[in-house]
């Protein structure tokens, strides 16, 4: 699929090697209450990325901030090269059109089928026909495992599992650069999920995108996460890798593999040999 030149910012002297997203000393507070203080973050190419954190850890709205729907008191985040601070609006529409965000529950219209619902931003954003929209629709949901029939149904007819996939091929809709999850398993029984994980992998790996995303789950960040960042306390405790994290120990990185859930997932995923105790 093309995708539109009209009018697209372009970064300054960016190479492949630099960061697709870059926060510097981000701080965030509404009122009183400090979410961010002095945020750092740098997430690579082609790279899956976690960000967790406990309630209220200010997950969601650095994501919010990521994705241009809230600005941060000061720093900067500069985006597939381009900076955020004091963008155009024609520059920032031009900028959604290279990300894909696929919301935690799922943001479909109910009244659009599935097909519609897919084809929506192809509809807003470019000038290609019906029937052009409607095969690139067809073929979205294909890749994202959804059956032929599904397209002419609703999202009220649609299981959980179902509409993360109808909303992931939504997201992929203008062939995005950088992928933005949040929760994609969120409500989901084991299978789907397990699923959803596969299908994550396989979108990277197939089209080299940058994803990142909020969970919850521990599984999926085990099986399917390259670095996560744990924020607590206003700030990026650490990032690294599960297996790294696994082994710190800052209290704030511990609490999340000291609980129930958070052993039973890394005995899970831990390979026999690094279960053995010497």
């Amino acid at each position: 699929m093309l995708r539109q030149t009209e009018h697209l910012p372009q970064p300054s002297k960016a190479s492949s090697n630099d960061p697709v997203i870059e926060m510097r000393n981000v701080s965030t507070s509404f009122g009183e209450h400090v979410v961010h203080s002095d945020i750092n973050l740098e997430i690579h190419r082609a790279e899956i990325f976690a960000i967790i954190g406990g309630s209220g850890s200010g997950k969601s709205t650095l994501l919010r901030e990521m994705i241009l729907l809230q600005r941060p008191n000061s720093g900067t985040i500069r985006i597939l090269g381009i900076e955020l601070k004091d963008i155009s609006e024609l520059d920032a529409l031009a900028l959604r059109k290279r990300w894909g965000v696929m919301f935690q529950h799922g943001g479909l219209f109910g009244a659009l089928t599935i097909k519609e619902n897919v084809g929506l931003p192809l509809h807003e954003h470019t000038a290609l026909s019906d029937a052009q929209i409607d095969d690139i629709a067809d073929a979205k949901l294909n890749m994202t495992g959804l059956k032929p029939e599904v397209a002419d149904q609703f999202p009220s007819e649609l299981s959980g599992g179902m509409m993360k996939r109808a909303s992931l091929a939504r997201a992929l809709a203008l062939e995005p650069e950088l992928l933005f999850l949040d929760e994609p398993t969120a409500g989901l029984d084991p299978v789907s999920a397990a699923g959803v994980d596969a299908l994550v992998m396989q979108l990277r790996d197939q089209f080299k995108l940058t994803i990142v995303m909020i969970t919850h789950d521990m599984d999926m960040l085990w099986q399917v996460a390259d670095r996560v960042a744990v924020l607590a306390d206003g700030k990026v405790q650490e990032v690294g890798s599960m297996q790294a994290l696994s082994q710190s120990e800052n209290p704030s990185v511990k609490s999340f593999f000291m609980g129930h859930r958070g052993q039973a997932a890394m005995q899970r995923n831990l390979t026999p040999l690094e279960n053995i105790k010497e």
